[in-house]
């Protein structure tokens, strides 16, 4: 599968294909936003084939109007070097481990996951990192933490593993069940081993419902686009809420261990 979805007021989800052991394609993502100021972005690197590439230069006006492309997942690497070939001209920034693992490409300074980066794509972009979790663990298959993004014109979140969706399944649709979101099932496994991990978690996500509460589309990695009105909860930020509920014995039992 590869194809550009318009979902609105200067954003695009880019769905692409990621297959485990070569047979289970549980999909990916990357996203084409449109600035108030008249520059595009890419969220995420995605190698475009050559009928999404054609689209996304007739959206831009050409491939050089890509101004940037920022990677927020510090395990999806796999297209950071095929992005770069075919968006040339555009600012390249990746996380510590994009830049440590491809060191030859032209990165730019500051990582995605610095807080002195985010302004220079505001109003239209905001940026959260969820603090009391490893960013980039040891164990390179706990892929829980990144750069989500919400891009407020069109009410869309961005993001990579931290939020995951699955939509009821056949007896679920029967008895009425909708999707819903969760936190990744690595949660339990990335929460730092300290005091005030569980704290730091639980007020980033409570803010994260308050501040980016309103959206109205989330864009997870593996899952389909995702719109509040195909959630059994009246709003994300109910939804967000809901989640977070849902992992509480979790974050009690760490809590109970570290403080």
């Amino acid at each position: 599968m590869h194809e550009i979805v318009e979902i609105g007021a200067g954003y695009w989800s880019i769905r692409g294909d990621f297959k485990i052991a070569g047979l289970l394609n549980v999909g990916t993502q990357a996203a084409l936003v449109r600035l108030s100021d008249g520059r595009f972005v890419m969220l995420d690197s995605y190698t475009l084939s050559p009928e999404v590439l054609a689209e996304v230069a007739r959206i831009t006006g050409g491939d050089d109007r890509v101004a940037a492309i920022l990677n927020l997942h510090p395990f999806h690497t796999l297209h950071c070097e095929a992005m770069h070939r075919q968006f040339p001209a555009a600012k390249l920034y990746g996380t510590a481990r994009h830049k440590a693992r491809f060191p030859d490409l032209p990165w730019e300074p500051l990582v995605t996951e610095d807080p002195a980066l985010w302004p220079a794509f505001a109003p239209d972009l905001d940026f959260s990192v969820p603090p009391g979790v490893a960013f980039i663990p040891e164990n390179e298959n706990l892929h829980f933490a990144s750069v989500l993004a919400y891009h407020r014109p069109s009410g869309t979140i961005h993001v990579d593993d931290t939020f995951t969706s699955l939509p009821p399944g056949r007896i679920g649709r029967a008895l009425g069940r909708r999707a819903r979101i969760s936190f990744h099932m690595t949660l339990p496994k990335v929460l730092e081993p300290r005091a005030g991990a569980v704290a730091d978690f639980r007020a980033w996500a409570e803010r994260l419902a308050e501040d980016w509460g309103d959206a109205r589309h989330l864009c997870a990695a593996h899952n389909a686009v995702l719109d509040v009105d195909r959630l059994g909860a009246d709003s994300f930020a109910d939804a967000m809420r809901d989640a977070l509920a849902r992992v509480e014995p979790k974050l009690k039992a760490h809590a109970a261990t570290y403080g």
